[in-house]
């Protein structure tokens, strides 16, 4: 039976450059190619990031690199560069919906912006973060709110910020779970009410320490890496010395295992002085992206404004003189003079622009 549809197959025009069974078999549109999961193309797991690499990486003390992303363009961006890890980060919350705080961005809108993520980077390990109220009540509550960011979101791995014991108690439970888990600890921005604002954490005896040990909890609870945020360098140093696990930076100096920025932040984007504001001081910009957009968005206003845009250049559809003629000829068929003289008139114009 299978001979006898390999040679319908074969004099079929679906199938012309199928010429062996097994590549007949993959021009079926349900018949997967060689992977577990099925799909027309599966994740190739030789350059797929996972919590392997990860550990590996670390164990190797070669730099893990971490940036956010919060849609597709910038996922493919992070793609295409080699970033270990992919971040879709609440501080979409700010960045890209203009909050002032983390705290409004709900998880249906972080979903959102988990899958357009997901259909961008196909390298990083993907971690989405569980955003302010979805997590807090209860371990079951920050279980089934992580299952619905990885089935419905499309993310690997999830983050939890905090370290109060309740926060401990969910990550435990999110690991037990099966989920694997990033801590952050630091300046948490979801608890900017308890902090008083966007303050620096571990500048006294007290609060250094609790940097550590709150660390060296959370991998106890089962997170396979810990975000350090805003934290003086030789606390970041104590903790990565203490934790088995990854370190990653964000404003905590030199000695983490690793280091993460906002994407809009490291690349100069946001000029606006909503963004200015909360930009902060620790991050190093790459390049001045806002610059160019703001300087291509005014040419472009200037241009249709003056009439230079679009131009022969770029008004590529052309119809030919002869139905162009007998376009005109239709029109005033039609009784629409005016239009065939616009017409006319256009044809003229564009006529000259190319010569």
């Amino acid at each position: 039976m299978f001979s006898s549809l390999c040679k319908t197959l074969r004099s079929s025009s679906v199938t012309k450059r199928c010429n062996s069974p097994q590549s007949i078999l993959r021009c079926l549109s349900n018949i997967p190619e060689n992977t577990v999961y099925g799909g027309p193309q599966p994740q190739n797991p030789s350059q797929r990031v996972t919590l392997t690499n990860i550990r590996q990486k670390h164990r190797r003390g070669e730099p893990i690199t971490m940036v956010t992303a919060y849609d597709y363009p910038s996922a493919v961006h992070l793609d295409t560069a080699g970033i270990d890890i992919c971040l879709v980060g609440d501080s979409a919350s700010m960045v890209v919906h203009g909050h002032d705080t983390t705290l409004p961005i709900t998880l249906d809108e972080m979903l959102v912006h988990c899958r357009a993520v997901a259909r961008g980077a196909k390298r990083p390990l993907l971690v989405g973060d569980l955003p302010f109220g979805t997590y807090e009540s209860s371990t079951q509550q920050a279980v089934d709110t992580a299952v619905r960011v990885l089935k419905e979101g499309g993310m690997d791995a999830i983050k939890l910020e905090g370290g109060a014991p309740s926060r401990i108690t969910a990550a435990k439970g999110i690991v037990e779970a099966g989920i694997a888990v990033i801590g952050h600890v630091g300046l948490t921005p979801q608890a900017i009410s308890v902090l008083g604002g966007f303050r620096p954490q571990g500048r006294n005896i007290d609060s250094a320490v609790k940097v550590v040990e709150t660390s060296m909890e959370l991998q106890e609870a089962g997170c396979f890496a810990v975000v350090l945020e805003c934290v003086p360098p030789p606390v970041a140093a104590a903790a990565t010395s203490a934790l088995q696990i990854p370190t990653i930076g964000i404003g905590a100096g030199p000695f983490c295992s690793g280091q993460v920025l906002v994407y809009h932040d490291l690349l100069g984007m946001l000029q606006h002085p909503h963004h200015a504001k909360v930009t902060p001081k620790f991050c190093k910009h790459y390049a001045h992206v806002g610059e160019a957009i703001n300087k291509a968005l005014s040419e472009y206003r200037d241009e249709v404004t003056s009439g230079a845009f679009p131009g022969a250049a770029h008004s590529p559809y052309k119809i030919g003189a002869a139905d162009t003629e007998g376009f005109l000829q239709a029109l005033e068929k039609l009784g629409l003079v005016g239009a065939a003289s616009a017409a006319a008139d256009a044809a003229s114009k564009m006529e000259a622009q190319m010569k």
